[in-house]
């Protein structure tokens, strides 16, 4: 029996919004913390980080951090209104 090793790859893709852009979510987040007694928030911004994990072909660690990069352009963020960043979490053999 042989075994086959196999390469994985999580990614972090963190997505927020742009500066100036309104965060509604974030400016209710702030009122209820202070109505709770916390008064030393001074502000409080959402994110959306989603966590992807790739087989990549031949282990290539480039060719996924482009691929990943598509996903944001075409999917996950709305280049109008979010920044984002991508970040390798873990690469390892199985």
């Amino acid at each position: 029996m042989t075994m086959t090793m196999t390469m994985t790859i999580e990614v972090d893709v963190t997505i927020k919004l742009k500066h100036g852009v309104a965060d509604p979510e974030g400016e209710n987040t702030k009122k209820a913390l202070d109505l709770l007694g916390f008064r030393d928030v001074r502000g409080v911004k959402t994110m959306k980080t989603f966590r992807i994990e790739i087989e990549p072909e031949k282990g290539n660690e480039e060719k996924v951090m482009q691929e990943v990069e598509e996903m944001c352009r075409k999917l996950l963020a709305n280049p109008v209104i979010h920044d984002y960043t991508i970040s390798v979490v873990k690469s390892e053999r199985r």
